[in-house]
């Protein structure tokens, strides 16, 4: 069995569905530690409720990003994690991840990279007029959304409701991420 951890910093959906996968052996791991930069984050709820370990902290309460990714390195050796899954972790991995954890970070975006790099990725789409929207993985480097790309599913969409974009993205997030997950970890 495999050890994951997954960063989140809101409501968690792409947690839940990578936790629901290792829960019922969709995929062979668990989710050794949920990590969280938002104390109050509805991800935190979720990971307590499936008893899933939880290291939430306020970035503000360190010195600097350096610190609290040598304290989560830590955390993830003692916990023998093998992939990092960014689900929703909305902070840059800095350089000591970055180097601790090298090739085995992986993010999912909600566009067709390289297009729509960053926290607004669907809306940032759809003022552009794009037609076509989709969901990308790929490993995390220094780069915003940068990293070589795993896997991508696109999907046709006319409206102009980012919140109708954002629905239809997940459900297509939530698949493609436990798919891509599984093949990495074999």
């Amino acid at each position: 069995m495999h050890n994951l951890a997954v960063f989140a910093s809101g409501t968690g959906s792409n947690f839940e569905a990578i936790a629901d996968a290792c829960s019922d052996g969709r995929l062979d791991a668990r989710v050794a530690l949920m990590v969280c930069d938002k104390p109050g984050a509805a991800v935190v709820e979720k990971a307590a409720r499936r008893g899933i370990e939880t290291f939430v902290f306020n970035p503000k309460s360190y010195a600097c990003k350096a610190d609290f990714e040598t304290e989560i390195a830590g955390l993830l050796d003692a916990r023998k994690v093998e992939l990092v899954c960014l689900a929703g972790y909305m902070r840059i991995i800095g350089d000591v991840l970055l180097k601790a954890y090298e090739g085995r970070i992986i993010n999912i975006h909600p566009s067709l990279l390289p297009a729509f790099k960053g926290a607004h990725a669907v809306e940032d789409a759809l003022a552009f007029g794009v037609k076509v929207l989709g969901v990308t993985i790929h490993y995390v480097n220094g780069e915003l959304d940068g990293g070589r790309i795993i896997a991508q599913k696109a999907y046709e969409y006319e409206g102009s409701d980012p919140e109708e974009a954002h629905r239809i993205g997940h459900e297509i997030e939530h698949k493609l991420y436990v798919e891509t997950i599984a093949k990495l970890i074999k």
